[in-house]
C-alpha cells in the first residue's frame, strides 16, 4: 500500500520508518525541509516540502493512489482539513487525524475522520487505524487459552446486532468503543460505523475469529 503522511515530527518520522519497514511506500510532507532529518539516511520514500492540505502538494506526495492518509502535524485545525481532503476529494479510504484538543475528537469523529487524542496517542494506535486488518492483541490471560483483542469488523457488520456477531464469531463482546469512548453492549446493540470492537476468544481460534469478523455475516455479500 501506498500511504501519505502530513507532518514530520517525532510521531510523523517514526510512523513513516515503521511502515516503510512493513513494507509499504511512503510519502511524508512538511512544511519545513529540515524536518526531514528526523527520518535518517536509510528512509526511502519520498519527502515532499509543502503544505499538507494542498491539492498539488498532496498529488506530488501520490495521494490518487495512496491507500491510507494520516496527519500528524501540529495544529488542529491543519490535520482535520488535510484529513477531509484526502478523504473527500480523493477518495482515500483509511484516514486518520492527531487531534491535540480531545474536546473536539468527537466532533471530527462525527465528520467520518478516524482521531486520536494527544492524550492517548501512540504510534500502534494510529498505525492500527491505518492498517485495519486482524486482531491486534491487549491481554493474555495466564495459561494462554483466553484473550481480549480488537478486531477489526467489515462493514457488513454495520447494522447488525451484538448477538449475532458474537453468534456467528464464537466471541464475547467485551467492549464497544465508539466516538472515543468505551460503552458495554447489550445484546441488541447494533453495531455501528466507526465503532472498534473488543472481544475475548480463544487463542487457538484467532484465525477463525478473524475471517469472521472480516467476511460479515453468514448469508450476506460485503
Amino acid at each position: 500500500m501506498h500511504i501519505v503522511i502530513m507532518g514530520c515530527g517525532r510521531v510523523g518520522a517514526a510512523l513513516a520508518r515503521t511502515l516503510e519497514q512493513r513494507g509499504h511506500t511512503v510519502a511524508i510532507i512538511d512544511r519545513d525541509e529540515a524536518a526531514f532529518r528526523r527520518l535518517g539516511s536509510s528512509f526511502g520514500g519520498r519527502r515532499v516540502e509543502g503544505i499538507g492540505f494542498d491539492r498539488d502538494t498532496l498529488r506530488e506526495a501520490g495521494i490518487e493512489e495512496a491507500g491510507a492518509f494520516a496527519a500528524v502535524s501540529s495544529g488542529d485545525n491543519s490535520n482535520i482539513i488535510a484529513a477531509r481532503v484526502a478523504r473527500e476529494m480523493f477518495g482515500v479510504e483509511n484516514v486518520a487525524a492527531r487531534i491535540y484538543d480531545p474536546r473536539r475528537a468527537e466532533v471530527y469523529q462525527r465528520l467520518g475522520i478516524p482521531t486520536v487524542a494527544t492524550v492517548r496517542w501512540t504510534a500502534d494506535q494510529m498505525l492500527r487505524r491505518l492498517l485495519p486488518s486482524g486482531a491486534e492483541p491487549l491481554w493474555l490471560d495466564p495459561t494462554g487459552g483466553v484473550q481480549l483483542a480488537e478486531v477489526h469488523a467489515s462493514t457488513a457488520w454495520v447494522g447488525h446486532r451484538v448477538s449475532r456477531l458474537q453468534q456467528e464469531t464464537g466471541t464475547r463482546v467485551a467492549f464497544i468503543t465508539r466516538l472515543g469512548e468505551a460503552m458495554l453492549p447489550a445484546s441488541e446493540t447494533v453495531i455501528q460505523e466507526g465503532d472498534l470492537v473488543h472481544v475475548m476468544m480463544r487463542c487457538d481460534r484467532v484465525g477463525d475469529v478473524e475471517a469472521a469478523f472480516s467476511r460479515g455475516p453468514e448469508g450476506e455479500t460485503r
